[in-house]
């Protein structure tokens, strides 16, 4: 059970609250970059942290983003028009560039300076494999991009991109993916371990569906845990997954060393959250929808199916299957057991379950066991960095990119051996391991 004061203070995300001052000092993933596809392409509707900001690409190819307001007599900028290296606002025809400066002011006379008097809010953006990048500190030195594995793939690597709206707070969706023990139910249920092939990872989740015992630590990015289930043998099968400040995870869907996958729970606002799965493709990385870097797929997704984007504040990357129609339930497959929870694909049944629990959960009346020590960590680590930071004390991960490179997923150790120091070099991220892919199959690895 969590307190109100605590669960106030973690999930609200708004300017001048303790969580959504403590994420302005991170590099926030904003929108992709294909949703702003060329010079002066039509400008974009994007709120993030509760802010609410219009996204445009200039004549030269630079991104801004700018407050929603004119700052003359608040007009909206996304009517504006994105000409000549700068959006012009329709209603007196003041230009701001992607820096905030207000590079034409026509209703002023010719000789007045006071155009160099005015900006606008504008923040930083960075470009890098496909994902627009926003800074929205105050810092004019500002931190590195984080160290991202799938989000800093060579040349000749595939890799995999797409994004979805949840409707629900960032903490809640996010707690679904340190949540390990839903895995045999949620999604395997259906399975019978009789069918799966012996020693696979899969066979022995579902012969044990919930682990046998969880061990999780406190880190320099955040918090890890290792889930231990038998094998057939001495050895014992570990799933290793991360939570990295401020609102990463790495999940263990397959063989770690091997799987380059991060994913993201970026907050619009309280009670939506823009959901990131960046992929790195490889035998057993877990991508879904394939394509050479560089090449965003949004819509490739296997499990999901999008309705056409709209230009409303939450209008973008929505999902076909939603709370309006039950997330299209099948009640037929469910009852014969073909599809445990009658409803089709891992990422729906997830969100379909955490924007059930409401917009904000109510942990008041959370009764939290053992399987859940992970989410209770991992609470506990977003309100201490969050009152830390109101102490003036900034987290690492802020100022060390370095801290990003880790590896998460499943892997066969000797019994009685520690995973956290056994796996050490098994979750360091850009190390390339040949000799791990198909080590799900049973063996050490």
């Amino acid at each position: 059970m969590l307190s109100a004061a605590d669960n106030e203070l973690m999930t609200r995300v708004g300017p001048g609250t303790p969580v959504g001052e403590l994420m302005r000092q991170y590099w926030l993933p904003a929108l992709m970059s294909i949703e702003l596809p060329g010079p002066d392409s039509d400008p974009v509707r994007v709120r993030l942290l509760g802010e609410d900001l219009i996204a445009f690409r200039d004549t030269d190819g630079n991104v801004g983003l700018i407050d929603n307001f004119c700052p003359h007599r608040r007009a909206s900028m996304f009517f504006g028009r994105n000409e000549e290296c700068g959006l012009r606002c329709v209603y007196h025809g003041w230009k701001f560039d992607v820096n905030g400066d207000c590079v034409d002011m026509p209703s002023e006379p010719a000789e007045s300076n006071f155009k160099d008097k005015v900006k606008i809010t504008a923040y930083k953006a960075q470009e890098r494999n496909g994902i627009i990048w926003a800074y929205m500190g105050t810092r004019t030195e500002l931190p590195a991009l984080p160290d991202i594995e799938p989000n800093m793939l060579p040349d000749d690597a595939e890799q995999s991109l797409w994004t979805a709206v949840r409707d629900c707070n960032w903490v809640q969706a996010l707690e679904g993916d340190i949540d390990t023990s839903h895995l045999g139910f949620l999604h395997l249920g259906s399975l019978k371990a009789e069918n799966l092939a012996p020693g696979s990872f899969d066979y022995y989740t579902v012969r044990e569906r919930t682990p046998l015992g969880y061990d999780v630590v406190d880190t320099e990015y955040g918090t890890s845990y290792g889930a231990w289930r038998t094998t057939d043998t001495d050895d014992i099968y570990w799933r290793v997954a991360h939570y990295l400040a401020p609102f990463y995870t790495m999940i263990p869907t397959s063989v770690l060393g091997v799987q380059v996958l991060v994913r993201a729970w970026v907050p619009i606002d309280d009670t939506h959250t823009m959901f990131w799965n960046i992929c790195g493709v490889n035998p057993f990385a877990g991508g879904i929808g394939t394509g050479k870097k560089g090449q965003t797929l949004a819509g490739a997704a296997t499990d999901v199916d999008y309705v056409p984007n709209t230009s409303d504040w939450l209008g973008r990357w929505r999902l076909e299957a939603n709370a309006s129609n039950d997330y299209k339930i099948d009640r037929e497959a469910q009852k014969t057991n073909k599809i445990y929870t009658g409803i089709s694909g891992i990422h729906l049944q997830d969100q379909a379950l955490t924007e059930t629990m409401g917009a904000i959960t109510d942990r008041e009346n959370e009764h939290l066991g053992a399987s859940d020590s992970m989410v209770i960590k991992t609470r506990q680590s977003i309100i201490r960095a969050a009152r830390d930071f109101q102490e003036g004390i900034v987290p690492a991960t802020v100022d060390h990119p370095e801290l990003y490179q880790e590896r998460s997923g499943g892997t066969i150790l000797p019994k009685g051996q520690g995973w956290l120091e056994a796996t050490k070099e098994l979750r360091k991220a850009f190390v390339d391991r040949p000799e791990l892919v198909g080590t799900d199959k049973g063996k050490k690895g």
